[in-house]
Order: structure tokens, then C-alpha cells, then sequence
């Protein structure tokens, strides 16, 4: 296991992003229907600030000193995924009341409002990305983080793979989990280490090795969520050799960038050590 700090990382980053998405959300101040509340409600609950963390960590990994502008695309990630997880709790889809231990956005403000929220964070994201290409001295990278964040989340990632997990019929070989991983969860993981490859104006080849260790890293991810929810329960001893083996191949796609890549390893490394342990 890496000696590097990650609790401490990870608590600054969180902090810098909470501090972020706070001060940079709408008010309520006019606000029909209740509108930028359940914005605010769903987007400002606890969460662990995974992906919008990932886009600063490669970033860093890239050479960049992660400023204004690089932690407001980053943060365009989790409106995205905020959008994502208020969608995915509609009654149309996975049908849930909870979320981070309180009722899920549609049971606290209404399906409609719901889904109005949920539009407006993903389309607030991309509003994000171009105000922080206009503070930033390179503006033309953050054409690479819009195209990366429309894809990781449309339909040939997020949007996709939602599709796919809808299907009446069951998926029935690892193959095809890792398939409906890959785009569910491994789109937006692979889009928050594009954008900060992007932000930071990384050469093609690391552009490459940072993207294909976001894929690995968010399949492997969701293999350990699953694990952890009794989810594809019959496949779960294979899961568990699968998370080390995309670990491993995650870890030597970034191996290049030394110690940049510190915090992206050891995040890494944990997931696989906690994959580990009996479940």
C-alpha cells in the first residue's frame, strides 16, 4: 500500500469542492416551485466528492496547479452526477425514498421538481465549464472538457448504460455487467479524469493513460458497490479477482507520471484493499 496521505487529501479536496459548489450555487431567493431548494438539497447533502476529486488529482497528475478555474470544471462533474442520482431515484426508474439517509428528492419536493432539478444541475454543469474557460488563461482546453463531460454523460456513457440497466431481461455473464459498468459508472469516471487531463493541457498519450485508468477504476468501483449492496450476487467471487485485475491495470496505466500520480494510486490501492477483505 502507498505511505501517501489520502485521508488528508481527500478531506482538503472535499472541502474545497463543498466551499465551491455552496458558494457558486443559486440562492432561493426567487425561486418558482421551489426550484433552486431542491437543487440545493440533493446537491449539498454529504457526499464523498469522489469524481470532481479525480479531476484534480489528474490534473495534478498532468503538471497543473489546480486553480479557480481547473476546481470549477471538476466541480462541473458532481452536477452531473448529482443530476444523475435524482433521476435514478424517480419512481420510473430505480423507485427509491432514501439517499444518504433522507428521502430522496422527489419524496421531499415532488417527481416534477425533482426532475426539474435534475435538468437544471446537468445543464448548469456545462454553463460551469465555460465560465471556467473564460478565467482561464488556456481557454481552448476546456473544448476538450465540454466534449469530455457531453460524452461521459450522454448516451455513449451514463445515459447509455441507464438505459441498458432498464432492460426487462437479466444480464447473465460478468461480460455483460462489466458492459452496463463500464457506461453507467466508468463514462463520468473516465470524463472527470478527461476534463483534467484537459484543464491541464496534457500531451494525447497522458490524456489516454489518465482516461484509461478512470474506466478501470469507476468498473472496478461499482463491482465493489455492488459487493457491497448483494448486487449480481452470483458473480461476485469473479468480481472480486475483476477488481483486483482492473486495479492492477489502472495503476500501470498512470505508472509514468511518478509520484504526481500519488494520490490516484492510492485511491486505487484502497478500493482493491477493501475488495479484499470478507464481505
Amino acid at each position: 500500500m502507498s505511505t501517501f496521505d489520502l485521508a488528508s487529501y481527500l478531506a482538503t479536496k472535499r472541502a474545497e469542492v463543498d466551499a465551491l459548489l455552496d458558494a457558486r450555487l443559486p440562492q432561493p431567493a426567487d425561486d418558482p416551485g421551489r426550484l433552486v431548494e431542491a437543487m440545493r438539497y440533493s446537491l449539498l447533502a454529504p457526499g464523498k466528492r469522489l469524481r470532481p476529486i479525480l479531476a484534480l488529482a489528474a490534473a495534478e497528475a498532468a503538471g497543473a496547479t489546480a486553480g479557480e478555474p481547473e476546481r470549477i470544471a471538476a466541480a462541473a462533474v458532481e452536477l452531473v452526477h448529482c443530476y444523475s442520482l435524482i433521476h435514478d431515484d424517480l419512481p420510473a426508474m430505480d423507485d427509491d425514498d432514501f439517499r444518504r439517509g433522507r428521502p430522496t428528492s422527489h419524496k421531499a419536493f415532488g417527481e416534477a421538481t425533482a426532475i426539474l432539478a435534475g435538468d437544471a444541475l446537468l445543464t448548469l454543469a456545462f454553463e460551469w465549464l465555460t465560465d471556467a474557460a473564460m478565467l482561464s488563461p488556456a481557454p481552448a482546453r476546456y473544448v476538450l472538457a465540454v466534449r469530455a463531460l457531453a460524452r461521459g454523460a450522454g448516451c455513449a456513457g451514463m445515459v447509455r448504460g441507464q438505459a441498458r440497466d432498464i432492460l426487462p431481461q437479466p444480464l447473465e455473464t460478468l461480460g455483460a455487467i462489466e458492459q452496463l459498468h463500464a457506461e453507467k459508472t466508468g463514462g463520468l469516471f473516465r470524463a472527470a479524469m478527461e476534463i483534467g487531463a484537459a484543464v491541464a493541457g496534457a500531451s494525447a498519450a497522458a490524456s489516454d493513460a489518465l482516461a484509461r485508468f478512470g474506466l478501470c477504476y469507476g468498473i472496478a468501483f461499482q463491482h465493489a458497490d455492488d459487493r457491497d449492496d448483494g448486487e449480481h450476487a452470483a458473480f461476485a467471487t469473479r468480481a472480486r479477482t475483476r477488481i483486483h485485475e482492473l486495479v492492477t491495470e489502472a495503476l500501470a496505466a498512470v505508472q509514468s507520471f511518478g509520484e504526481a500520480a500519488a494520490p490516484l494510486c492510492a485511491l486505487a490501492q484502497r478500493l482493491d484493499a477493501a475488495s479484499a477483505s470478507p464481505g
